[in-house]
């Protein structure tokens, strides 16, 4: 009997907040090293939460070795070799700086910053330290999507016509939902930078470069209560939509929505993307599907196609063996983590890093200005 030996080296992981993203930061650290071929052992070394409560919940669920009410502590571990961020994103900047300061490489949630002078500033300090940057943009990571790019880029879709792009969800359409960090003017903008920069994102990944735009921004819920069941209500100074007209440097044009009032919906993240030779047409709602329509089909059944994700789309099949019986959200972002950790390790670097986000901030930003002054706007 022959024994295979195998060297992992750990890397030692921080999470900044234990909300949603978190958890899912932690799911991920947790979930790579048995899903991937990596060549670091993540280990949860502490997790920071300003309310002590919450924070030992997580320490408890996830396995963190240690919990702290205070995230300059977990930066300046020394056993804390990743910081990830995923605090409101008026706070980004300062931690993301901290650990850089520290050597750290960081993994910072979306948007990367409130806005693109302080996203800038985050790129440039990473970039003149060395450390490398991952943002959460998890959905790019879907190999349904990775498949859709290829066929961009191979020219199967022929001349890019046109970009069709939405996201879409009903959590602030509630008018008595309180004012919070979400609407806070300080943090950026509203749907266009928080749901809007994933749709951008995307859009930038499948055909390149946006290099010009038209906006209208628009806030449905005027006013919200000052906490929850107050009768003191509070000016919302963001947008709840955004609509924003697109040219792209390849030279089509398109369309975006960025809606966090669209009742009803949950997670409507999609396109549809035309081509001189074909097109797709996708949504988060059934992510493992792809539809395909292929110009010059016999006409008595031509039509959309479904393709279904499986492991003829890497890396599917690391996490299932079976076609079609789907991996989820928290599959993309271990899909993310694993990407990043390659970096760390020299591998490319497949982002988005800070690098990417200041571009998508740049783009949120110009949206802003556009719907201001309602003319078109090149993006700096």
């Amino acid at each position: 009997m022959h024994k295979v030996g195998l060297t992992m080296r750990d890397i030692g992981i921080g999470i900044i907040g234990t909300g949603f993203m978190g958890k899912s930061h932690g799911f991920a650290y947790r979930a790579v090293a048995g899903q991937f071929p990596v060549a670091r052992n993540p280990v949860l070394e502490m997790v920071a939460d300003i309310n002590l409560e919450t924070g030992a919940a997580a320490h408890r669920q996830l396995g963190f070795k240690r919990v702290t009410t205070d995230w300059r502590e977990l930066v300046n571990d020394p056993k804390v070799e990743i910081v990830s961020i995923t605090s409101p994103n008026l706070l980004h900047r300062e931690m993301a700086l901290a650990a850089i300061a520290a050597g750290k490489h960081v993994h910072c949630e979306k948007p990367l910053a409130p806005s693109a002078d302080d996203a800038r500033v985050m790129m440039e300090a990473a970039e003149k330290a060395g450390v490398r940057t991952q943002v959460g943009y998890n959905y790019i990571k879907n190999p349904i999507l990775k498949l859709a790019r290829d066929m961009v880029v191979s020219g199967e879709l022929g001349d890019i016509i046109g970009f069709r792009g939405i996201h879409a969800e009903d959590y602030m359409v509630d008018p008595t939902g309180p004012w919070n960090w979400r609407v806070d003017p300080r943090g950026g903008g509203g749907a266009v930078a928080d749901l809007g920069s994933h749709i951008i994102g995307i859009a930038r990944f499948l055909i390149g470069p946006i290099v010009e735009l038209s906006a209208e921004l628009e806030t449905v819920v005027k006013e919200r209560p000052v906490s929850t069941g107050s009768t003191e209500r509070r000016k919302v100074e963001v947008d709840d939509v955004a609509r924003l007209t697109l040219r792209f440097e390849r030279g089509c044009t398109g369309s975006i929505e960025a809606n966090w009032v669209a009742t009803g919906r949950k997670m409507h993240l999609g396109f549809e993307l035309a081509g001189t030779k074909g097109s797709l047409v996708f949504t988060q709602e059934r992510f493992n599907e792809l539809q395909y329509y292929k110009v010059g089909d016999d006409p008595r059944h031509a039509g959309f196609t479904t393709i279904e994700a499986g492991p003829a789309h890497y890396p599917y099949g690391l996490f299932c063996v079976a076609p079609g019986h789907q991996i989820g959200f928290n599959d993309l972002k271990t899909i993310e983590v694993a990407e990043f950790l390659a970096s760390i390790d020299g591998g490319p670097v497949l982002g988005p890093d800070f690098r990417e986000a200041w571009e998508i901030q740049k783009i949120v930003d110009t949206a802003i200005a556009a719907s201001k002054d309602r003319i078109w706007h090149k993006i700096p």
